[in-house]
């Protein structure tokens, strides 16, 4: 296994490396046409718009780019996902002292690293996609248009759910492009994925078996079953995440999912994995090459209370990249989120995802099976289906197992095992606070009928949570938001200078700084349909718990 060494302004370098990119795609975007879209669209397999005029096939090399870039490479998957919501959801925290520890993981949001959400959703998805729309794509190939709506849908419902109100329904359509409120970005995420079902189905119905889309497709060799599929579950996933604000749409939008006659993600083999291309999978890399990927203290406390059998498939023992603190050698260490790490490697022996099985080429998995039954279980537990929540909870949780290969045993019986306390051995020490803490959950594992139906909703919530790991970090953040659990430990240091409760921890990104110079318009038009400050603390449109100690969400 490589382990290299990089100086703490590594990851600035990365940003200069990428930001006359990001000046080229936001400027296009904001202020160009539709078919201006191409000359930004970097898809390494160079398609260009001669090529498309010779084959209207073509267009599907623009696919695999799109595909990739719901994660995007090595360097922007850190930038995009890692350095934000992986941490703010309580899976990862970087061993590295970026930025002398004055960095994301500590509330000070580093627009030089945000901006980069803006940059690859709207140049490498929505670019792209608007160029496969402006060649007839819509009306000539509606079974393409269906794959490319799934993925607009999937890439830009993280935007949205970072951010807030987004630009969406006029992108690249106008000079100063307007923003929408997020209510409206998910009723259009609605009627794109009506659109895209009713296509996959016509399709189907008429050319059985047909898989043309097989060599683009870097999710289901070109299954478009197993895509019906996945936009059902991530109608599921959109459905639930508004229902403390919109319950009647919610119900509505789960119910057309959960009726659906072509089902959903509800097995393994239909799990939603990104691979092929090329494509390292980028929690490898940033992992292996840059070793800055250390567990999360909120992630050990929980799988080493609950005697989790996947704990040795998730993550390294402490030891396994550098030496372990004294007397902690083989036992499992994680980072608590805003600590102030020394200069590597003093953090690197604590624990790490597990490399052994998150290789180089794995694929990265945008929704699982584990993650569906989980949201079944939630349906239910609203009396909104007929089915039995307890019976999908459990369900939701040995899928995860058989996902990762091991048994349950009688985790599914233990009433008794909670969240462990976290002690971390390398603090408090000069300038350093104590970054030990006691348990938030007393939540335990076995399916209580006899329990409120909050009580149980966050044993839904937190087995999800757990059954996410590796990738689900955007997921399992705009969760945390939505339901306030699993309980995750608060920073130790917040450096937002009062914008951000440590308390009820942080709720968006702010706005990329380019759009302010870019698109002022838009962006203060962004910011009054927020509804409050553009800052961490100011909760989107669908969040309506706020971090609160004691959640509300029926």
């Amino acid at each position: 296994m490589k382990k290299t060494t990089f100086t703490s302004n590594r990851l600035e370098r990365v940003n200069t490396s990428f930001k006359s990119t990001f000046f080229i795609v936001t400027i296009t975007l904001l202020f160009g046409c539709t078919k201006k879209f191409e000359s930004f669209n970097t898809d390494p397999t160079g398609i260009t718009k001669d090529q498309l005029k010779i084959d209207f096939n073509n267009i599907g090399l623009y696919y695999p780019g799109i595909q990739q870039n719901i994660f995007s490479n090595y360097g922007m998957y850190q930038l995009i996902q890692n350095l934000n919501a992986d941490n703010y959801c309580g899976y990862y925290q970087s061993a590295d002292p970026f930025r002398g520890n004055i960095n994301n993981q500590n509330y000070f949001l580093v627009s030089g690293w945000n901006d980069y959400i803006y940059a690859v959703a709207y140049g490498d998805v929505m670019g792209p996609v608007r160029k496969i729309e402006s060649e007839g794509t819509r009306t000539e190939a509606p079974d393409y248009w269906a794959i490319a709506l799934i993925l607009q849908v999937q890439a830009m419902s993280r935007v949205t759910d970072y951010y807030g109100p987004i630009p969406y329904s006029k992108v690249g359509l106008d000079n100063a492009t307007p923003y929408d409120a997020q209510k409206d970005v998910y009723d259009l995420f609605f009627k794109q994925l009506d659109t895209a079902v009713s296509n996959l189905e016509a399709y189907i119905a008429t050319f059985p078996g047909s898989k043309p889309f097989a060599k683009y497709d870097m999710i289901y060799a070109g299954n478009y079953t197993q895509w019906l599929k996945y936009a059902n579950s991530l109608r599921l996933r959109l459905a639930m995440r508004i229902v403390n604000i919109d319950p009647n749409t919610a119900k509505t939008q789960a119910l057309l999912a959960l009726n659906n006659p072509a089902g959903l993600i509800e097995t393994n083999t239909d799990n939603a994995g990104i691979s092929g291309f090329g494509y390292q999978n980028p929690i490898w890399y940033v992992g292996t090459v840059w070793v800055d990927l250390a567990c999360n203290a909120s992630l050990i406390t929980y799988l080493t209370g609950y005697n989790d059998p996947r704990l040795s498939k998730y993550c390294y023992p402490a030891g396994k990249m550098a030496p372990a603190p004294p007397g902690y050698e083989g036992k499992y260490l994680g980072i608590r989120a805003g600590t102030p790490v020394g200069a590597k490697p003093m953090y690197n022996g604590y624990s790490f995802p597990n490399f052994d099985i998150i290789q180089q080429y794995s694929p990265i998995v945008t929704m699982n099976a584990a993650e569906v039954w989980f949201l079944k279980a939630e349906a239910a537990l609203r009396g909104w289906t007929t089915g039995n929540a307890q019976d999908d909870y459990e369900t939701g949780i040995n899928t995860s197992m058989a996902q990762w290969g091991v048994s349950a045993g009688n985790y599914l019986n233990d009433n008794t095992s909670t969240q462990a306390d976290y002690v971390d051995p390398l603090t408090p020490t000069a300038g350093v606070p104590n970054a030990s803490i006691s348990a938030v959950s007393t939540i335990t594992i076995k399916w209580d009928p006899a329990a409120t139906k909050e009580q149980n909703l966050e044993r839904i919530i937190t087995q999800k949570w757990i059954a996410m790991w590796p990738s689900g970090g955007y997921e399992a953040w705009a969760e945390y938001r939505r339901t306030g659990y699993p309980r995750l430990f608060p920073v130790v240091v917040n450096n937002s200078g009062g914008t951000i409760s440590t308390d009820l921890q942080i709720r968006r990104i702010e706005y990329p700084s380019t759009e302010y110079t870019n698109n002022p318009t838009g962006v203060a038009g962004g910011v009054s349909l927020l509804g409050g400050p553009d800052k961490g603390g100011t909760p989107v449109w669908w969040d309506t718990n706020k971090g609160r100690a004691n959640p509300v969400n029926f």
